[in-house]
């Protein structure tokens, strides 16, 4: 195994690195910004290095600077985590190049699905489908119009590179098409590096439905069921749970066997998700693949009892995948909340500045993700993410009764955060109905 790893990330998701290391015996090597060098979870780490300002660009992406500090503290493996370079190719390459393994999939896979309209050749050659849209990048304005005209409006426009929600605008007509089409290029290249757009058609009332998957350098791939990420702002999720209250066995088994497919088909390694939107009829279809960890991984963890990063480092390591498909028996419900430094009152304005006080849930079936604690500033810098609530019941009345019960206890003082929104969500009949789609909170928060 590993002696030692550097985790190329920062808050919660480098504590979680962190402390898988430290179950399994590995070394950490934590790197930072001027922002984070006192942040008390670095603590954590067996060395800290801090690798420029607090800006990102200078900091946890800037790649000759984190490989400088991989070469100076004698690292085996870089864990990126999920965001910054987690699913940029050219980091992985350097990596390789390097002599450092990088923890998730190979470079040439990273270049592949990380371009999505790549991805959506990929799935039309494996007989998945997807989303009617634009075969390849769009070039221009006009050609932009004769794709949605042929496919029919309302349409989204989004970034070929990236996600989270960034380079994304739906058009309902010809102007709302043009405008968004220039606003969609120029997100792209301020988030990504690259302005390149495709188009697809725009499914109302859908859900968005995801599959794990976990590959190994042998061909062996499997899923680890999937998880339902329909609440969502601005197409960045809020609340996640698995197994989806809306799906049928019928159509939870075709859209992981959809999911093996895509992943086979370029040899997948190590974790990822493969996700989908369900429409009211119950048609899936293809949208993307996401080559990292995701945020929301604590969901299949509480379901399945696998540590999905310890997962990741064995396999990086080179070691077989020790999981049978027909071994894998999910149990009971998982819902995780996410709780970001904003003010939803005051539309979702970034909440930086110190918590005063910090007192998070607990009890039977509740876990807390997170990296802060009362003291702790805010930066203005980062994702506004501060932590998740992820709650593991028998059904899902009692997973919604259990996270209730959790975002009420918990305590946050100093910022406003999305605390009270979510427990909004999560008691809405509709919520507790399953009858909810991507547009939900949307038009929850439009009503006031």
């Amino acid at each position: 195994m590993f002696s030692r790893i550097m985790v190329a990330n920062r808050g919660e998701i480098a504590l979680r690195i962190i402390r898988a290391c430290r179950e399994m015996g590995i070394e950490t090597v934590a790197i930072c910004s001027k922002s984070d060098e006192n942040a008390r979870y670095l603590k954590q780490a067996d060395i800290t290095v801090c690798i420029g300002p607090p800006e990102s660009d200078g900091s946890y992406l800037n790649i000759p600077s984190i490989i400088s500090a991989a070469e100076i503290t004698d690292i085996e493996a870089i864990h990126p985590g999920y965001g910054f370079l987690s699913e940029v190719g050219h980091f992985a390459e350097v990596c390789e190049s390097s002599n450092i393994v990088f923890v998730g999939p190979r470079s040439e896979v990273l270049k592949k699905l990380g371009n999505k309209t790549e991805a959506r050749k990929i799935a039309i050659a494996n007989k998945v489908p997807v989303v009617p849209g634009s075969e390849s990048v769009v070039k221009d304005q006009q050609q932009a119009l004769d794709i949605a005209h042929k496919i029919g409006y309302p349409v989204i426009i989004k970034a070929s590179a990236g996600g989270g929600g960034r380079g994304m605008r739906v058009a309902h007509n010809n102007i709302s098409l043009v405008n968004s089409l220039a606003i969609a290029q120029r997100e792209a290249e301020s988030a990504f590096k690259d302005p390149s757009i495709y188009i697809e058609k725009y499914i109302e009332d859908a859900r968005h439905v995801e599959v794990q998957i976990f590959g190994d350098n042998y061909g062996n791939i499997i899923h680890l069921g999937e998880r339902d990420c329909t609440l969502q702002r601005r197409h960045q999720k809020l609340v996640e749970e698995s197994p989806s209250p809306s799906i049928s066995e019928r159509l939870r088994e075709d859209i992981c066997k959809a999911a093996v497919k895509i992943a086979r088909a370029v040899n997948y390694t190590n974790a990822g998700t493969v996700e989908f939107l369900v429409d009211k009829e119950g048609k899936f279809y293809f949208i993307e693949v996401n080559t990292r960890l995701q945020v929301e991984h604590p969901v299949t963890e509480m379901v399945t009892g696998i540590d999905l990063v310890k997962q990741q480092i064995r396999i990086a390591y080179g070691e077989r995948l020790n999981i049978k498909q027909k071994k894998i028996n999910n149990q009971g419900v998982s819902l995780e909340c996410r709780v970001y430094a904003e003010d939803p009152s005051n539309g979702f304005r970034p909440q930086p500045g110190k918590i005063t006080m910090y007192n998070p849930p607990g009890g039977r079936g509740v876990r807390v993700d997170s990296h802060v604690h009362a003291g702790y500033e805010i930066s203005p810098y980062y994702d506004s993410l501060i932590s998740k609530v992820i709650v593991n019941q028998k059904t899902r009345e009692e997973a919604i009764a259990c996270m209730k019960r959790a975002l009420n206890e918990y305590e946050i003082e100093g910022i406003k955060t999305t605390i009270p929104l979510s427990l909004e969500l999560i008691s809405h009949p509709q919520f507790a109905n399953g009858n909810i789609n991507t547009n939900f909170v949307e038009n929850l928060l439009s009503k006031g």
